[in-house]
């Protein structure tokens, strides 16, 4: 039976903190500054929440996945508004040279051969083109792992992986891991404890719960995003020199020239 990933998905209509809400728009906002006039591919696009914001400023948008439970989901919002294909990462069903910007996010970690997922893209892409990856940070003291997951990719890690396979790559991080406010101070301090005694819940409905019980009442993440839906954070770049320790979240921006 092919591995479903809807119980670690973020799935519309589900409870979400302000800082959930962020890091979704905030990818999506990062791809739309690229997508203009361009044809571009979502990879493990899930239930499709960011496709209809992309569609008003690329040329075409494409979203696949993997989990047909979650592509019959998007089909249901968009109709004819988008093209969902059924895909597997490491052997993309598309011409060479088909797309000008590829994205991957949040999704790196369940590939079981990241090197041929970034190899495909090299091999999809047009020239110039443009891949983003999105990923959770493992060295912020709070990382959870997802269940299913393979491999977490630090920032020297993940620059290393774009530029062996011939991207010029910008690494950012965003969302620190530390708070000046006292409240987020605390809850950062619960979660660390609660990761280090392995309390956190496996799936997203779980972790969901949680959430209600620290933060109290969220807000229903979206079937589509929509501009000013959160605040967009601030990207902050990483060099080669720096460390992502005090971040939760790492971006890259490959290109071939």
């Amino acid at each position: 039976m092919s591995q479903s990933y809807v119980t670690v998905t973020e799935l519309p209509g589900a409870g979400a903190t302000r800082e959930q809400l962020s890091m979704l728009y905030t990818r999506y906002r990062l791809a739309a500054t690229h997508a203009a006039g361009k044809d571009l591919l979502e990879v493990a696009c899930g239930p499709g929440i960011g496709l209809g914001y992309l569609a008003r400023s690329a040329r075409t948008v494409v979203g696949g996945d993997f989990d047909e439970t979650m592509l019959r989901q998007a089909r249901a919002h968009y109709g004819d508004r988008a093209q969902l294909v059924r895909l597997d990462a490491h052997v993309l069903p598309f011409a060479d040279h088909t797309f000008d910007v590829i994205l991957l996010y949040e999704a790196l970690y369940y590939l079981s051969a990241p090197v041929r997922f970034v190899r495909e893209v090299r091999r999809l892409l047009r020239s110039p083109g443009t891949s983003l990856i999105c990923t959770a940070n493992p060295q912020w003291d709070g990382f959870n792992p997802s269940p299913f997951t393979f491999r977490y990719f630090s920032a020297r890690e993940l620059r290393e992986l774009m530029s062996g396979e011939g991207f010029t790559t910008e690494l950012y991080a965003a969302f620190p891991a530390r708070s000046r406010d006292r409240r987020d101070h605390l809850v950062s301090a619960v979660r660390r404890a609660a990761v280090g005694l392995h309390l956190i819940p496996q799936t997203m409905k779980g972790k969901e719960a949680l959430k209600r019980l620290v933060y109290g009442r969220l807000a229903p993440l979206p079937a589509e995003a929509v501009d000013g839906m959160a605040a967009e954070a601030e990207l902050t770049p990483i060099t080669a020199a720096d460390r992502a320790d005090d971040f939760k979240v790492l971006y890259a921006v490959g290109r071939l020239s």
